[in-house]
């Protein structure tokens, strides 16, 4: 029954009670005209399913922002490693979106990186932005982050950098942990072998462990070189092997290549 007519029904009743029987409604004359002026409710339809995924994702997104900057507010003032707290400019937490489908995870950062305060913007992040566009995922789409969360330190007047010690990742790997629970992408891509080392504990050379998916706490792993290693070795057979490795991350995750990326060359 639509509200008009409902409404006319317990008009009615109301008024034939009091007119006809002994049990007097509580309902004053005044209040019955009051009712008669009452306008129809407007119906308001649900929220299609698309809004209602979209606000869910939002909220999602939002709290897992949230739970990242927490992890981040204890990481930036971290001394657990004295000698790479003493030499550092800050820390290198992570950056990117935080309901990514892939995460990137390289070794640690580096003097660009230091200055910055964001992984991978020297060379080598220069190329690893060139091969996720070429992957077709803006740089802002995916999560990129590092085993440390400091550059180590170098001896004074040294240029370049060192890899991590394994007791300096072994100190920093629970934040990447946190980091990875929180954003829970469907897959991982570690960048160079200190990469799959913090990850998952294992040394080998990269020509036998690239290529391959390995599994990390039953998230999709897949080994590649680091673009530094790409920047120092131009060998259009080295750059291909990163490139396939990329196709094979985009097949894990259901997207669709063209021709074009099929042929593409880094």
């Amino acid at each position: 029954m639509q509200f008009p007519q409902a409404l006319e029904t317990v008009l009615q009743t109301l008024e034939r009670m009091r007119d006809e029987t002994g049990c007097r409604p509580c309902a004053s004359r005044t209040v019955l005209d009051a009712l008669k002026q009452t306008p129809s409710p407007r119906k308001i339809d649900p929220p299609s399913p698309s809004l209602r995924r979209a606000g869910g994702d939002d909220a999602k997104d939002v709290k897992k922002t949230e739970k990242l900057a927490a992890v981040q507010e204890r990481v930036r003032p971290c001394t657990k490693c004295p000698n790479l707290a003493s030499s550092r400019t800050q820390t290198v937490f992570g950056v990117g979106n935080p309901d990514a489908d892939i995460m990137f995870v390289g070794e640690a950062p580096g003097a660009d990186e230091d200055a910055q305060g964001e992984p991978f913007v020297g060379r080598a992040g220069q190329l690893l932005t060139k091969i996720i566009k070429a992957m077709g995922f803006p740089r802002e789409e995916v999560y990129i982050a590092n085993v440390l969360k400091c550059r180590p330190d170098v001896p004074a007047g040294s240029f370049g950098n060192r890899p991590p010690t394994p007791r300096e990742m072994q100190t920093c790997r629970p934040y990447l942990m946190e980091q990875i629970d929180i954003i829970k992408p469907k897959v991982i891509v570690a960048l160079g072998a200190v990469a799959v080392e913090g990850l998952l504990g294992t040394r080998a050379p990269m020509r036998e462990l690239r290529g391959r998916w390995d599994s990390f706490n039953g998230t999709p792993l897949m080994i590649t070189y680091h673009p530094a290693y790409l920047l120092r070795n131009q060998s259009p057979s080295e750059k291909r092997k990163v490139w396939e490795d990329m196709m094979l991350v985009l097949e894990r995750l259901e997207k669709p290549i063209s021709e074009k990326q099929r042929n593409y060359f880094l």
